[in-house]
C-alpha cells in the first residue's frame, strides 16, 4: 500500500485529524459538536456567548396576556420560543390562545421547537436571514398586528421593514446574549497550546463574531460584546492558519466588520448547512489565512 493511499482520509470522515473550534452557546453546542465528530473531526468547545434572561419580563408577559390583538407572530430563534413557552407556562396561559393568528420561523430549527411544543408554523423563508422573513410577509401584513419575539440587542431589519409595509409590529425581548467571561482564559490559551490550537473556528451568528473578538480583546468589552462607537479593537493573538467558518452571508459581514474574512460560509444557512459546507470546503489553506494575520485584528473603527 502506497503512502498516499495509507493516511488517506476514510470518505466517511473526511474531517478525520482536524480541529474544529465551536463556539456555540453551551446549552447550544451538541448539535453542531455531533455532526462534526460524525465527519471525524476533533470538537473543542468554547462558549462565545451566553443566553441570560432579560432584566424584566414585563413587555413579554404584556404581550402574551393580550395575545388576541395580534395578527401574525414571528420567531427568530429557539431562544425565543425557548423564553416565549416558559412564560405562557408561568403565567398559565393556555397554549389555545396561540391558534387564532398565524406564526413565522426564521428557519427549520425555530420551526422544529415550535411544532415540539404543540404550535404551527405557517411561513418558513427560502433563506434563514431576516430580509427573507421580510420578503415571505411584506405583502401579507399591511394593517396587521405583528408581534416579534427576539433578543435584547438584534437586526432592525424585520421590524423596520414591516412598518415600512403597513403593519403594526411590537417587539419585546425574550432574552439576552452577553460574553461568558469564563471563556476568555480557555480561549486564549487553546490559541497558544500547539496540542489544543483549532485549525478552524465556527460562527454560528453575529453576536458568536462580536462575542469572540471582545473575548480575544486586551482590554474589557461590554456586556454584549461590543465597543463604544468609535473605539479601536486590538488583541495581541495569532489566527494565523486557522480558517473561519460562518453559517451564512450576515454572520460573514459582521467578520468583515472585524477585519476578518470567512474562509467557508453556509450555502444553506443552517448548522448542517455548515457542517456540509466545512466538509466541501477543507482542503489547501486559502491564500487569506496561509499568510496569517499578524493579529487577529489591525485597528479598525467601528462602524456603529
Amino acid at each position: 500500500m502506497s503512502r498516499g493511499k495509507q493516511f488517506a482520509k476514510p470518505r466517511s470522515r473526511p474531517l478525520a485529524g482536524v480541529r474544529v473550534l465551536v463556539g456555540r452557546a453551551r446549552h447550544q453546542a451538541g448539535a453542531l459538536s455531533s455532526e462534526l465528530r460524525k465527519m471525524g473531526a476533533t470538537v473543542l468547545e468554547i462558549p462565545f456567548i451566553e443566553i441570560r434572561k432579560p432584566r424584566s419580563f414585563d413587555a413579554l408577559d404584556a404581550a402574551l396576556k393580550n395575545l388576541a390583538s395580534y395578527d401574525w407572530l414571528i420567531l427568530t430563534s429557539v431562544n425565543g420560543v425557548d423564553a416565549m413557552w416558559g412564560r405562557l407556562a408561568r403565567l398559565r396561559l393556555s397554549k389555545t390562545s396561540l391558534r387564532h393568528f398565524r406564526v413565522a420561523a426564521i428557519g427549520p430549527a425555530t420551526k422544529k421547537a415550535i411544532e415540539q411544543r404543540g404550535g404551527q408554523v405557517d411561513i418558513v423563508p427560502t433563506e434563514y436571514v431576516a430580509e427573507s422573513v421580510v420578503h415571505s410577509l411584506r405583502r401579507r401584513v399591511k394593517g396587521k398586528r405583528v408581534l416579534l419575539v427576539r433578543a435584547k440587542v438584534a437586526r432592525d431589519v424585520i421590524p423596520r421593514e414591516l412598518r415600512r409595509a403597513g403593519a403594526h409590529v411590537d417587539v419585546v425581548e425574550a432574552y439576552e446574549t452577553v460574553v461568558p467571561q469564563s471563556s476568555r482564559t480557555r480561549l486564549r490559551s487553546a490559541l497558544k497550546n500547539p496540542r489544543r490550537r483549532p485549525q478552524m473556528v465556527t460562527f454560528t451568528s453575529s453576536s458568536t463574531v462580536r462575542n469572540f473578538v471582545a473575548l480575544l480583546d486586551s482590554r474589557e468589552a461590554d456586556g454584549q460584546g461590543q465597543q463604544s462607537r468609535g473605539r479601536a479593537v486590538r488583541t495581541h493573538t495569532s489566527l494565523g492558519g486557522i480558517r473561519l467558518a460562518s453559517i451564512g452571508p450576515v454572520t460573514s459581514a459582521t467578520l468583515r466588520e472585524f477585519g476578518l474574512r470567512a474562509d467557508i460560509e453556509a450555502k444553506e444557512f443552517t448548522i448542517p448547512g455548515l457542517v456540509e459546507a466545512i466538509v466541501q470546503n477543507m482542503g489547501e489553506p486559502t491564500a487569506s489565512t496561509a499568510q496569517g494575520y499578524a493579529r487577529l485584528l489591525t485597528p479598525v473603527a467601528r462602524h456603529r
